[in-house]
């Protein structure tokens, strides 16, 4: 285990909240058990983490015996949770189960962030239901900056591309609406239905597509926890 200035108590929970209470480090696990495995895809899961801080966190969840690292001759390093780190799955799981059953909605959506929604979405999306040909899905967040406004998805062959600049596809289906319209429908807070109906998302584009959305997006994983406060 990491040397580190700790709470200096025998308890086993004082003991972990020595690895995983430290700034960041939960999201880095998070991200871990979510299947990025490369510096990049952590730093994708993480938008707002600076590099340095990341390469401190992973040095020390390796020392710590959490994840462990391979480096290749090509200087490129992969991650890997260990068993012990795998068995931190039910603990992330149920912070985050907690957060949705008990946090307010409105501060769920307190802080709104394009590149994470988008790359959350990515990784979780449901190909099978999507046609066996490739699909371009365009979102498009009108209030957003010229620079995050506009988010393209290209479904081919099983595999699932992020770009934030125009691949060069026809679109099949354009979504259009509010970042925060969006995240309320990932989160589970409403629907696609819900937003459509309210004309606060539009869809525009291939109907089967656009019909079958609430199908294909995933959603998170904690969409489905029943929430107990408004």
């Amino acid at each position: 285990m990491v040397e580190r200035d700790g709470y200096g108590q025998f308890c086993p929970v004082s003991m972990a909240s020595e690895i995983l209470c430290s700034r960041w480090t939960t999201l880095v696990v998070r991200e871990f058990l979510c299947g990025s495995t490369r510096f990049n895809e952590l730093r994708r899961g993480l938008p707002k983490m600076s590099p340095a801080l990341l390469s401190k966190r992973l040095k020390e969840l390796e020392l710590s015996g959490v994840i462990t690292v391979t480096r290749s001759a090509n200087g490129m390093s992969e991650y890997e949770l260990t068993a012990a780190g795998e068995e931190l799955r039910p603990l992330i799981i149920g912070l985050g189960n907690w957060a949705q059953r008990w946090m307010e909605s409105r501060l769920s959506l307190k802080n709104l962030d394009p590149s994470l929604l988008m790359w959350d979405m990515r990784r979780s999306l449901d190909t099978r239901r999507l046609p066996p040909r490739r699909c371009t899905i365009q979102f498009l967040y009108p209030e957003l900056s010229a620079a995050q406004k506009s988010w393209w998805l290209v479904v081919e062959n099983g595999k699932v591309d992020l770009c934030n600049f125009d691949p060069g596809y026809d679109v099949d289906l354009l979504v259009e609406g509010s970042l925060r319209s969006m995240t309320a429908i990932w989160m589970g807070l409403t629907t696609i239905r819900q937003e459509t109906d309210a004309e606060t998302l539009k869809l525009e584009g291939d109907r089967a597509l656009a019909r079958d959305m609430q199908e294909w997006l995933g959603l998170s994983v904690f969409a489905k926890t029943p929430r107990m406060r408004a």
